[in-house]
Order: C-alpha cells, then structure tokens, then sequence
C-alpha cells in the first residue's frame, strides 16, 4: 500500500464491471472475493454484472448476492451481442463512475485490491489506465514447459514497484472514462475480442493502446493482486496452440492500430515479421512445444493479415494508426 500522501488527495469513486457468459460458478467466486474487500471510507464503488446471454444460472447467483445486500449497488444487465467487446462497452455504458474496473469472471481478488488501485489513481492523474499483479493460480499443475508461456494466460507481474508500462493485460484493467471517451473507443471499438470459444484477445490490448494513444499513461500497482483461475482443460498441448495462434492474429491487427504509415508499408512489414517468426521457430532450438507454439502464433499472424487485406477501404483507414500516439498529447502526465 502507498503511504497516507494517497488519501490525502481525495475520494476515489470506481464502477466494477463483470462481464460474464454461462460461467455461473465462477461468477460465484468472483463476487464472493468482492464481497471480502474493505476499502477506505471516501472509495465508492459499486458491481454491475454484465450477462452476455448465458443460459445457466447467472442470473439466480447474482439475485443470491443482492438479497444478502453483500454488494454495494449489485446489478446485473443483459448484452444480447456475444462478445468481450460488446459487452464491456455495455459495461461502460450503464455505469457512470470516473473509473471503470473491468474484471473478468474467472478473476479473484485478493484483500485490499481496490484500495490499492484508488491509490494509485490518487497519485497518478495523467493515468488513462491501471493494472496490478495478475497471478496464475491454475486448477491443475500445468506442465513445466508452460512456465515460460505465463503471457499466453495474461500473467502480469513486471516488478515490486509501480511504474509505467506500454501495455496492460486486460484482466483488472481499470480504465478512466474520460480517456475511453476522448480515445474514440466508446463510440467505435475496432477489434473484436474473445467470442465464446475463439481465443481472440486484441480487444484488450487495442483499449490500452488506444488509451496509451490518446496521450494518457498506463501504470502498474504490484500492490493489487489478482488470481486468474485456469482450469485444468487449459493446461494441455492443444490449448497452448490454439492461444498462441489467437495471439499471432491479435499482434497483427494491433501492428495495424499502432503503425504510423500507410496501408502497403504496414503490410509489408507484417509480412516479413510472419516470415522471420517462422524462421525463428525452425531454425532455433525451442523445444518441441516451443517450435510448434511459435509457429501456431506465426500463422495466426498470417491470418490476421489476411484479415486485413479483405478489410474495405473504410475499415482499414479507420484501424491503421487509430492508436498512433498524438504528439500533442504527449505531455500529459
């Protein structure tokens, strides 16, 4: 925890957003570990659940919590739209704090999170975004090869002091509304996120970047810690494959956001990244595991350039450079 210079600075008021979809033991947990947080007396907050059209028991959990009064304004909104994206703009749309902490539904929270984010949002005023320490708290060992794939599961754990990061993981991102607003990505989200099965993560990274574009900061807390369940069926071979190849596609489209130059300059680039990640995976000594990881993340790459080429004129004008950083920007702090 920072010192008493952060509660000097004034009250802090945050909207946590749980966007969820026929995870309903899960969602259980969540706000179960909500429940336990204790934050200092000038943060207000309070929990909107986001149901993306689950058919289980989503909503019976979150009528539970709400009888026992467990959670400061608990409410639960249905998004129709399948989809992270939809539904954390859904989120955003129905809430109307300063800050917004979007928290997935397989997202514990350790005591004390949310005073340590309210800190850091009294201390840091430029910041657009904030993240803290996210840990992989698997159901079932993985096996030790995965341990140098932590990134693949939005492991974030950079160091033990706060500092400014160029990107944050999207899991407990917390995110300022003037920055979503002023970034264009409330009106217009350009990337599609995760949509039920599909291991598609550049939703996340294009707020951040877009956020990051816009002039304003992104800072890490190590004080807020956050447990990402996996469960036991993501600890195999085949779904290391098949996320890395979400990622190779999600790199791509995210070049596209953050590229300065023209359409044809970027993708050239693109295309010779695919062909030295390729290379890399056949010519260097990765392991088996490691080769066939970097070579489903090279043609996901390939295929999310490809997404692009079929792109009309009109979409690839709005995508490419959308998170270019603005110069004049620059000097927000």
């Amino acid at each position: 925890m920072f010192t008493d210079q952060a509660t000097r600075l004034g009250p802090v008021a945050i909207d946590v957003v749980i966007c969820t979809y026929n995870r309903a033991d899960g969602l259980d947990a969540v706000l179960s570990a909500l429940s336990r947080q204790r934050p200092a007396a000038d943060v207000t907050w309070s929990v909107l659940v986001v149901d993306n059209a689950s058919t289980d028991s989503t909503a019976a959990v979150v009528d539970t919590y709400r009888s026992r009064h467990l959670l400061p304004g608990l409410r639960r909104v249905p998004e129709y739209e399948q989809g992270l994206t939809p539904a954390r703009r859904r989120g955003v749309q129905e809430t109307r704090a300063p800050w917004i902490a979007f928290i997935d539904d397989d997202n514990i929270l350790e005591p004390g999170w949310l005073d340590a984010i309210a800190d850091t949002i009294r201390l840091r005023p430029g910041a657009g975004a904030i993240g803290g320490r996210v840990v992989l708290d698997w159901e079932r060992p993985p096996p030790a090869t995965f341990k140098r794939f932590g990134f693949c599961f939005a492991e974030q754990d950079p160091g033990g002091v706060a500092s400014e990061l160029n990107n944050l993981v999207g899991a407990g991102m917390v995110v300022s509304r003037e920055a979503l607003v002023e970034c264009g990505w409330l009106e217009r989200p350009l990337l599609a996120d995760r949509v039920g099965k599909r291991l598609i993560s550049g939703g996340d990274v294009e707020i951040a970047q877009r956020i990051r574009g816009a002039g304003y900061s992104l800072w890490f807390t190590p004080e807020a810690v956050l447990l990402h369940r996996i469960p036991a069926s993501r600890a195999s071979w085949h779904y290391l494959l098949r996320v890395n190849y979400g990622l190779g596609g999600s790199e791509a489209l995210v070049g596209a956001l953050t590229w300065p130059g023209d359409w044809q300059s970027w993708r050239r680039t693109a295309q010779w990244r695919v062909i030295k990640t390729l290379g890399r995976a056949l010519v260097r000594p990765h392991g088996l595991v490691g080769t066939l990881a970097s070579l489903s993340f090279a043609i996901g790459a390939a295929r999310g350039v490809g997404a692009c080429a079929v792109m009309t004129a009109e979409e690839r004008q709005a995508l490419l450079g959308a998170a270019v950083r603005k110069k004049k920007a620059l000097s927000r702090k």
